[in-house]
C-alpha cells in the first residue's frame, strides 16, 4: 500500500506519517509513505505546486492524506475550493481522499472543536471523502485520560501522545479497521483505541 501526506506541521511533528507506518506495518501492511508538508500553509498552497499534483497524478498511491492549516484555519471558502481540487485529482488518479482533521489550539479548548470540525464534515460529505476525525478523538481522549498531554509546549502542535493519536485515527480511517484491531497491548494505545470508537 502507498499512501501520501499533504500537510503542514501538524502532519510532520514527530514525524507522524512514520508512526502511522510503523502502526501498518505492525498489523501486517506493507506500506510506503510519501509526505509534502511544509509548516504554516493550507490546501491552497498545495494546489499551486506543480509536485503535488505531480506525485497525485503519477505516484500510485492506494490514499491520500489531506490536512489543511489549522491555527488560524483562514478563509474557509478557499478552503472548501481547494479542497475539492485536490480531492478530484486524487479521484482522477484512481486513489482514496481522506481529510484529516485537527484539533482546537490548546487556549481556545473543547468548545472551539466544532468550528474546526465542520468544514472537514461538509467536505467529506458533499464529496464522499472518508474523514478522520482526529480532532474530535483529541478531546474524547483528553476526557478519558487528562493526566496525558496531547499538546507540545507551544499549545498547537502535538506531544508525542497527540502524533500517535493521530497516526492512530489515521491508520483506522485508511485501512478501513477498527481501532481496536489496530491498537498495540499497552494502556495507552488501548485508551487511544477507546477514544477512537467513541
Amino acid at each position: 500500500m502507498r499512501v501520501l501526506f499533504i500537510g503542514n506541521s501538524h502532519t510532520f511533528f514527530n514525524d507522524m506519517p512514520n508512526t502511522f507506518a510503523e502502526i501498518c506495518r505492525r498489523n501486517g501492511v506493507d506500506i510506503q509513505v510519501t509526505m509534502l508538508a511544509h509548516g504554516g500553509v493550507g490546501w491552497h498552497y498545495h494546489v499551486k505546486q506543480p509536485e503535488v499534483r505531480f506525485n497525485i497524478r503519477y505516484g500510485g498511491y492506494d490514499a491520500v492524506v489531506l490536512q489543511h492549516v489549522a491555527h488560524p484555519m483562514g478563509d474557509l471558502d478557499v478552503m472548501e475550493q481547494s479542497g475539492r481540487e485536490l480531492i478530484e485529482w486524487i479521484r482522477e488518479a484512481g486513489s482514496r481522499p481522506v481529510l484529516y482533521m485537527t484539533w482546537a489550539a490548546k487556549r481556545d479548548g473543547a468548545q472551539f472543536q466544532p468550528q474546526m470540525s465542520s468544514p472537514y464534515r461538509r467536505l467529506a460529505q458533499e464529496t464522499r471523502s472518508e474523514l478522520a476525525p482526529v480532532g474530535e478523538v483529541w478531546w474524547r481522549f483528553h476526557a478519558l485520560a487528562p493526566q496525558e498531554e496531547l499538546y507540545a509546549a507551544d499549545g498547537e502542535h502535538a506531544s508525542q501522545t497527540g502524533s500517535l493519536l493521530a497516526a492512530y485515527t489515521l491508520a483506522g480511517a485508511v485501512l478501513q479497521k477498527e481501532a481496536a484491531q489496530l491498537a498495540a497491548d499497552c494502556p495507552l494505545d488501548q485508551l487511544i483505541a477507546q477514544a477512537i470508537e467513541g
